[in-house]
């Protein structure tokens, strides 16, 4: 067995959504969830099939997006895996309606942040063993970072 890191591509102010489903049908079913949590979104997903014929599968609403998304399924080529670009909405948007999916089994990450995959790669294939999300951090927050953070939510509609 070989560990491997893969960095997720994607432009800044793209959110992605990293995760694991069982069956196929979750492509269908993760685009219904998708375009029923939030009108109007703009995403693309992209799903890695763990059996013959072996393809990433795709869906969505942007074609680019759409076209990143499977570029990055390939890219992790881990069976069973998921990528969800979003192009006008954030993971706490989304976030409940995709973990309700019935064949998804999992979700490795809801982020904005840089994000590298690690991948344990046997002769079998490859396997999400877990993911760096962001970078770590730089210390503690006083008062003034406590403020900021609380205002920024209230900014976003999150809290009142």
């Amino acid at each position: 067995m070989e560990l491997v890191t893969v960095s997720l591509e994607k432009p800044p102010e793209v959110n992605v959504i990293l995760g694991q489903a069982h069956f196929i049908k979750a492509v269908e079913d993760l685009h219904e969830a998708l375009v029923g949590a939030v009108p109007g979104i703009l995403f693309g997903l992209a799903f890695c099939e763990a059996s013959e014929p072996a393809l990433v599968r795709a869906s969505g609403t942007d074609a680019a997006l759409v076209e990143q998304a499977k570029s990055q399924a390939l890219r992790l080529g881990a069976g069973h895996v998921f990528v969800i670009l979003l192009g006008n909405a954030f993971p706490i948007n989304v976030l409940n309606a995709v973990k309700n999916v019935p064949e998804v089994c999992h979700v490795f990450c809801a982020t904005a942040n840089p994000v590298e995959v690690v991948l344990a790669e046997t002769a079998q294939g490859r396997g999400v063993i877990g993911v760096v999300d962001g970078i770590g951090p730089k210390g503690i927050e006083a008062e003034d970072d406590v403020q900021a953070r609380q205002a920024l939510l209230r900014r976003f509609g999150y809290k009142a």
